[in-house]
């Protein structure tokens, strides 16, 4: 079987050279896999019914969900708040489409299985996007660093970030894997109970949030 690589659906995209503004902020994700079936993703962060990053990201400005928009409304947003979306991985280079888990791996957008079931990444160059691009004062990461495997991918982005007194955070999952944490803070938290997802992701989000 021969291995192909599975490119980032909007590669081209990238590296910010399709934006026709000066961004301040960047908002950094992990792959969008250019799957030869199965990704019928518009943009960026349309990859699944259960990402909420289109219903939370607007409410932290104050406006209605865009949840269920189109391509041209989320562009028409981030051109309004000066905000930039980008992914860390550029392509995975040993997948292989005739490989049954590599195809469900890509398949299910799941961080944790590209950290187990691929070795050959190329990763795109963010330190380098925040200097050809000085506009950019705040940097988010759509997801923790526990894992090894990304903590590697960040920290010099982090370290860049921190030199050059840019806010950096890192923002819990705007997916379902953010169930976990949301019933572990109702647990601890019996008179504030928090009953949608969105919900919770959006009240970590305004902790980590630069003013707006």
């Amino acid at each position: 079987m021969q291995d192909m690589a599975c490119k980032h659906k909007f590669q081209n995209e990238l590296r910010l050279e399709q934006i026709d503004y000066s961004p301040t902020t960047l908002i950094v994700g992990t792959f969008n896999p250019d799957m030869p079936t199965g990704n019928d993703a518009q943009w960026f962060y349309d990859t699944a019914a259960n990402n909420y990053f289109w219903n939370v990201l607007p409410r932290l400005y104050g406006q209605a969900s865009l949840s269920n928009s189109t391509i041209e409304e989320w562009k028409a947003f981030c051109r309004s708040k000066r905000i930039a979306l980008t992914d860390i991985i550029e392509s995975i280079d040993d997948a292989d489409f005739n490989n049954a888990e590599h195809v469900r791996a890509l398949g299910g957008f799941s961080d944790r299985a590209l950290e187990y079931k691929f070795e050959d990444f190329n990763f795109v160059n963010i330190v380098q996007i925040l200097q050809r691009t000085p506009t950019i004062g705040h940097v988010y990461f759509t997801r923790g660093i526990t894992e090894a495997f990304w903590r590697h991918q960040w920290n010099p982005i982090m370290l860049y970030c921190n030199r050059n007194q840019l806010h950096e955070r890192r923002l819990l999952t705007p997916s379902d894997a953010a169930q976990y944490q949301l019933g572990a803070y109702n647990l601890q938290h019996p008179e504030d109970q928090l009953s949608q997802l969105e919900d919770y992701i959006l009240m970590r989000w305004r902790e980590a949030w630069h003013d707006v």
